[in-house]
């Protein structure tokens, strides 16, 4: 790359907000698109319609972190109108041009291989996904306090899922005074949940331990709770699924038990946005500078 740098940035939410504004004060030339309601005061930040941009001198293109959906659609909650990643897009720009999103779909993949881009997933990075934890486990502290009537302390909670999010959660929980059970499979993960003085559960038993679970709380998007589960669980108890869409819970099955349930997504775009904005572009701002 060359060394003035030209990021353009497709839709996003008011994490992103802040991600232009730190990568504009390093020097970066940022294009935005997506973000017709807003002003920016800063001369390297040049809001655009996506039509006016010229793709010849685009370095690298930032996607939002939920990337597109399967007709290619980014989320801009800064706009009325639709904004869309294409193939002719993508060939528009320099061959050493990097596309970077949070995720990623089978739309998303097809479109930069056609254009022969590279194709980073910022969420797959354990920089990102361990610093972006700590704002989601405090958001779903948040929730939990405000969405039932007694203390967390002392509260049975069942964390579903070891990975980085569910580490952080499950030691947040811990230390507020709730008793953490976390279901795992892995036998590392069960003897480093042993260690941390939690109760390690594997899934395969996890129907003999949810009856008493105030809490849970599913990190893994995949199906879980399923009616099995469902069936077994204390009506009054609350589930939280954070795992990204269509989460990992029987949610017609739960309401129809009776169960309160909440797919929380995007926790740290709405809780901690400056802070979930402030990772992404030091990390951003890093993997540019090792590229140019």
């Amino acid at each position: 790359m060359e060394k003035h740098l030209s990021l353009l940035i497709m839709g996003g939410d008011q994490r992103y907000v802040e991600v232009i504004n730190q990568l504009a004060s390093k020097g970066i030339d940022i294009f935005v698109a997506g973000f017709d309601q807003l002003i920016f005061s800063h001369s390297n930040i040049h809001n655009e319609k996506l039509d006016q941009v010229d793709f010849r001198r685009i370095d690298a293109i930032l996607l939002p972190l939920g990337g597109t959906n399967a007709r290619g659609e980014v989320e801009a909650v800064y706009s009325e109108k639709s904004l869309n990643v294409s193939p002719d897009m993508l060939k528009k720009t320099p061959e050493h041009c990097i596309v970077y999103t949070g995720i990623s779909n089978e739309y998303l993949d097809r479109i930069v291989k056609q254009a022969d881009r590279k194709l980073v997933r910022l969420m797959d990075r354990h920089d990102v996904a361990i610093l972006n934890s700590i704002p989601t486990a405090e958001a779903v502290l948040n929730i939990a306090i405000e969405e039932t009537d007694y203390t967390i302390h002392g509260s049975h909670v069942m964390v579903l899922g070891f990975g980085r999010t569910g580490v952080t959660l499950a030691r947040l929980f811990s230390a507020v005074g709730a008793q953490v059970s976390v279901a795992a499979r892995k036998d590392a993960d069960l003897a480093r949940i042993t260690e941390m003085g939690l109760r390690p559960v594997h899934f395969d038993h996890l129907a003999d331990y949810i009856a008493k679970t105030d809490i849970c709380i599913n990190t893994i998007p995949q199906q879980i709770l399923e009616a099995a589960i469902l069936s077994k669980m204390n009506p009054a108890a609350l589930i939280i699924d954070i795992a990204s869409k269509p989460g990992g819970t029987d949610f017609a099955f739960a309401e129809k038990k009776g169960l309160k349930t909440i797919h929380a997504l995007g926790l740290p775009g709405k809780t901690a946005p400056k802070t979930a904005g402030k990772i992404i572009g030091t990390i951003l701002d890093r993997l540019l500078t090792q590229s140019s």
